[in-house]
């Protein structure tokens, strides 16, 4: 028997992917969890062999449940689940040491098809999330324009941003502006979107 835990902040999307599981012979769901931090806690109780989770919950988000996961139980293997996957929010999943990355648009059967695979060592990336990040355009940023727009974020004050990485305020925004202008966006906040949501930060 397959123990599984399920973690996502939606009571109806938790219960309904309970019922679903637990229709599966081989599957049984021992806990569920509203946020990450009790998610992690509940897996380390029971010991579960699978944990699916949201990826982003209170708390902790499916990433770092991940990270801690593998530090605290690393014999459990983890399922995301998305309904906004990017191909950002794919590398970071695979590079935490998640297993399986699924979208929640996946047909019913899908999820149980892909614990049983992460249970037996196997990964599984859903094909459509997997064609996006193949299919997403190399960064057009030069590495120090990346470097400060990372730091920069939405609305960090110029001066700072120069003063932590050693620029005059003059040259941040000039970096800034090459940033607004190669991404086509209007503003910081959303060349800052933008480059995360891509995964070019």
């Amino acid at each position: 028997m397959i123990r599984v835990l399920l973690a996502d902040d939606e009571e109806m999307v938790r219960d309904a992917l309970a019922l679903l599981l637990d229709r599966e012979p081989d599957i049984e769901v021992v806990a569920t969890a509203a946020d990450g931090a009790a998610a992690v806690r509940l897996a380390l109780a029971h010991r579960v062999d699978v944990a699916v989770v949201d990826l982003q919950m209170p708390t902790m988000d499916g990433i770092a449940v991940v990270g801690e996961l593998a530090r605290v139980l690393p014999g459990c293997r983890v399922v995301v689940l998305t309904g906004h996957g990017g191909p950002a929010a794919l590398r970071r999943a695979l590079a935490s040491g998640a297993r399986g990355f699924l979208a929640k648009g996946a047909p019913g059967a899908a999820l149980a098809d892909v614990v049983r695979r992460v249970r037996d060592g196997q990964r599984y990336v859903d094909p459509v999330l997997a064609a996006d990040v193949l299919t997403a355009p190399p960064s057009p940023l030069t590495p120090r324009e990346a470097e400060v727009l990372a730091l920069a974020a939405a609305d960090r004050p110029v001066r700072d941003v120069a003063r932590a990485l050693f620029l005059s305020p003059g040259t941040v925004r000039n970096h800034l502006s090459a940033v607004t202008a190669k991404l086509g966006v209007p503003t910081r906040a959303e060349a800052h979107r933008l480059a995360q949501e891509n995964g070019w930060l």
